[in-house]
């Protein structure tokens, strides 16, 4: 076992050290998933929204220690020890759905064995070798979580994965590190006590391992117990472990914001933004000194591009939309499907067909964006720009956050598409009004026939993005 922090190692006492904790003073009420922002609220309640993302967020760890009977069932609901019998029969196998290590030394190490997962020897792992078991983005399996992190996603507007740890009484799995994502831990059956260290990459964007002697003492050290939740940025180097005397523990950790930082916008819409402003301002078309490309020192060649630059802000004063690459569409393509109660496959049109003076209202706003790219199908030289409609209704939870060296295709060899609506750019400004409207009429749609406002929403019926009301 690592050791313990100095002054910090009597759990049953107030220690100094600069905790943010919070002590729900009345029982928070179960889950609300009236709409993304009430789910948020109830995660973190008693905390109130504004107060976590002034105080908290990238910024601090939050601990919120509840004492809530009702709240501690529903988490345990979530995922338990007992599950995985179960999920083990539908065919898990070591790597993708599930790892067992533990930290040894200081070092983690990893224990799987090849192929399918036997629950018999998952089981032996645990109880002999006390091992950690890491179930790797349970959503695919439990509905609840399938639930919980659909609406976070619409939250945040990031992919939202998840893992469960297992963790048996006196082991750790994991040593001190820090992640690159925003960490909501949830603790769902038994105890675990947590250390967080001071950061030494402030917001880090990659995961890392760090050493005993190189952390110094925790800057905050408690457990967490059923119910309780706990926040910390990403770079926070965390470990943590069961206590003796508790026969196991089980949390579970929802991440999001992984490569989703000003630096990722800026790398995703600044080719866009030159592409555009180059058709327009010949100093982006002019061409770079002879041999550039070959010198070390560019130091004459930094003051352009300084005076580049700016001429790139300038544009952006007057820019009301930028043109994103790859992140808009990655989001949409990954994400969950909308929970709908059932599998989301059977998702299909109802109700009546829009006609011309039908009033339609836009669904699954969330899970819908408009983009404007050069058209995908055409092959000539030259292509025009066209308007895409992504959405992921029919996106597999099945796959999601599960991807590969090739994420266009699963494990499976099933492939990954991005599903949506292809429309020529006149059509822009119609899907605004229907995006920004609570309702609208066919006929009042920005389109100039009615064979193209009828066009347009039809095709956004037959994907289930309209209803006619």
């Amino acid at each position: 076992m690592p050791k313990k922090g100095g002054k910090h190692a009597e759990m049953g006492k107030e220690t100094q050290c600069k905790r943010a904790k919070v002590e729900a003073d009345c029982s928070p009420s179960v889950m609300s998933f009236e709409n993304p922002e009430s789910l948020f609220g109830s995660l973190i309640s008693p905390i109130k929204q504004e107060v976590f993302f002034r105080e908290y967020w990238e910024q601090k760890p939050l601990l919120i220690q509840r004492n809530d009977p009702l709240l501690a069932a529903y988490y345990q609901s979530l995922f338990q020890l007992s599950d995985l019998k179960e999920l083990c029969s539908q065919g898990l196998y070591y790597g993708r759905d599930i790892n067992i290590c533990r930290c040894v030394n200081g070092k983690k190490k990893v224990l799987n064995k090849e192929g399918k997962v036997n629950y018999m020897q998952l089981k032996k792992d645990f109880d002999q070798k006390k091992a950690t078991i890491q179930f790797h983005q349970p959503q695919r399996f439990k509905e609840e979580l399938w639930k919980i992190q659909e609406k976070l996603e619409c939250y945040f507007g990031s992919l939202v994965g998840s893992n469960v740890y297992i963790t048996p009484q006196g082991s750790q799995g994991l040593p001190p590190h820090y992640d690159d994502v925003e960490v909501f831990i949830l603790q769902l059956e038994g105890e675990k006590h947590w250390r967080l260290y001071k950061p030494t990459v402030h917001l880090a964007r990659e995961y890392n391992v760090e050493s005993e002697d190189r952390i110094g003492n925790p800057t905050h050290e408690f457990i967490l117990k059923p119910g309780d939740l706990l926040y910390f940025p990403r770079g926070t180097i965390h470990q943590a472990d069961t206590p003796v005397g508790v026969s196991y523990s089980t949390h579970v950790t929802i991440s999001t914001y992984q490569n989703n930082s000003w630096g990722d916008f800026l790398l995703d819409t600044i080719p866009g933004l030159v592409f555009d402003t180059a058709k327009e301002d010949v100093a982006l078309r002019t061409s770079i000194p002879r041999q550039l490309l070959m010198q070390v020192d560019i130091a004459d060649a930094t003051k352009k591009l300084r005076n580049l630059l700016r001429r790139l802000a300038d544009r952006l004063e007057n820019t009301r939309e930028l043109r994103s690459s790859d992140m808009k569409k990655d989001f949409i393509m990954n994400r969950l499907p909308p929970f709908l109660g059932c599998d989301s496959d059977s998702l299909t049109p109802g109700g009546k067909l829009p006609k011309i003076d039908s009033k339609i209202r836009l669904q699954f706003r969330d899970h819908a964006i408009i983009t404007v790219e050069p058209d995908q199908e055409s092959s000539d030289e030259v292509r025009r720009e066209m308007v895409y409609v992504y959405h992921s209704l029919k996106n597999r939870r099945e796959t999601h956050m599960m991807g590969t060296e090739d994420d266009s295709t699963t494990e499976e060899g099933l492939t990954q598409q991005t599903h949506g609506l292809r429309f020529p750019l006149s059509y822009l400004d119609a899907l605004k009004q229907i995006w920004s409207c609570s309702t609208v009429t066919v006929k009042e749609l920005n389109l100039a026939s009615a064979d193209e406002k009828e066009n347009l929403a039809l095709s956004l019926w037959t994907e289930c993005l309209i209803e006619v009301i």
